[in-house]
C-alpha cells in the first residue's frame, strides 16, 4: 500500500491540510490537521476520512484506520 496515494486521496478532498500517514502491512495510522474539521465532533470526522478511504477499506486493502483529526486551532496554530 502506498502511503502517498493514501495522502493525495485525503488532499484532494479536505483541501490545505497537514496529513502525515504510516503504514505497515494494511493498517494505517492518519495523523490529519484540517480547517475542514471545524465544528465537527470527532465520530464527524472519522466519517468524513472514511468515506474518502471506503474503496481501499472495503477491498481489504487496508484493514485498520488509526486516525488523529484536529483543526489547526485545536494544536495551537
Amino acid at each position: 500500500m502506498d502511503s502517498n496515494k493514501i495522502k493525495e486521496m485525503l488532499a484532494s478532498t479536505l483541501g490545505d491540510c497537514d496529513i502525515e500517514v504510516e503504514v505497515a502491512g494494511n493498517k494505517v495510522v492518519l495523523h490529519i490537521i484540517s480547517e475542514s474539521f471545524e465544528g465537527l465532533s470527532q465520530l464527524k470526522r472519522q466519517k468524513k476520512i472514511y468515506a474518502i478511504l471506503n474503496d481501499m477499506v472495503s477491498s481489504g486493502e487496508i484493514h485498520a484506520v488509526t486516525m488523529y483529526t484536529n483543526t489547526p486551532e485545536e494544536i495551537g496554530r
